[in-house]
């Protein structure tokens, strides 16, 4: 797995509670790309991905904002063409075996990266990113409110 730099804008849509501390990482102990107590705080390279990519999970009734960053990292996987590292991975799960996305993240982590790159699922042109060190995540902009 060969890394590449990443330095440029990303954007997370937040709880209103976390929105003082944008860096924060998920707060599931099992994501798409985190398992075991592994960091991984989620974002996408457009403020349109950021909206699909939590489509899935708004009617939880939490009030978002959309958070824009900068990421600055040296070392970042990229499976933007990996169409399995996209799948949907929770009817998975719920059977009780290990997310198929794991062994991207794992293997990411494993050569050091700092965080992964990977397609959004509905809308493949879209991109995501998953961050294993939260640190390379810098706040530029104030939050804004979000609808649904």
């Amino acid at each position: 797995m060969q890394l590449k730099s990443f330095d440029g804008p990303v954007w997370r849509l937040l709880p209103e509670a976390l929105v003082t501390t944008p860096a924060t990482p998920a707060q599931a102990p099992e994501g798409r790309f985190h398992h075991s107590g592994q960091v991984a705080a989620y974002a996408s390279l457009s403020a349109e991905g950021a909206h699909v990519a939590i489509r899935r999970y708004v009617e939880d009734g939490v009030v978002r904002m959309l958070v824009p960053m900068w990421m600055n990292a040296a070392r970042v996987a990229d499976e933007r063409n990996n169409r399995d590292a996209s799948i949907v991975w929770q009817d998975i799960r719920a059977k009780g075996a290990p997310s198929p996305t794991w062994v991207y993240s794992d293997k990411a982590r494993n050569v050091g990266a700092q965080a992964m790159l990977y397609s959004s699922r509905s809308r493949p042109e879209l991109s995501h990113v998953v961050v294993f060190q939260p640190e390379v995540l810098k706040l530029v902009g104030p939050a804004v409110s979000t609808s649904f």
